[in-house]
């Protein structure tokens, strides 16, 4: 979340390379906690560069599957630690690859702007 500044009652919005240092860090610890998660990336104004005061931080998580349906997966990830409030959209791998597939509008921005933070390897 914002902070104030040292000496002032200003407060100050995280820039994007803060913002991108704390994503990678949240990226690694969730990665570490859950080895179903095989990429975790960001999109949107963060990831065009054209964030602002009060910008909200888009992530896009891919995991192996999940029971789950698709609006209540998120609700597993605890996104507090983050420095601005942050939206996650969780798809399962064959979830992602239809939706690539698909080559929609949401597709394509997705794999024009998404900034990967974290990538499990085989």
């Amino acid at each position: 979340m914002p902070v104030r500044s040292s000496n002032s009652s200003v407060l100050k919005w995280p820039d994007r390379a803060q913002v991108e240092q704390a994503a990678r860090a949240w990226a690694e610890e969730v990665a570490g906690a859950r080895s179903d998660v095989l990429r975790i990336g960001f999109f949107g104004s963060y990831a065009r560069g054209d964030w602002g005061v009060g910008s909200d931080l888009d992530l896009v998580a891919v995991v192996t599957d999940s029971e789950e349906p698709f609006t209540r997966r998120s609700a597993a990830f605890d996104l507090l630690s983050l420095p601005v409030p942050a939206d996650l959209l969780v798809y399962t791998l064959a979830e992602w690859e239809r939706l690539q597939a698909e080559g929609g509008r949401f597709a394509r921005m997705l794999g024009a702007e998404t900034v990967w933070v974290f990538r499990r390897t085989a």
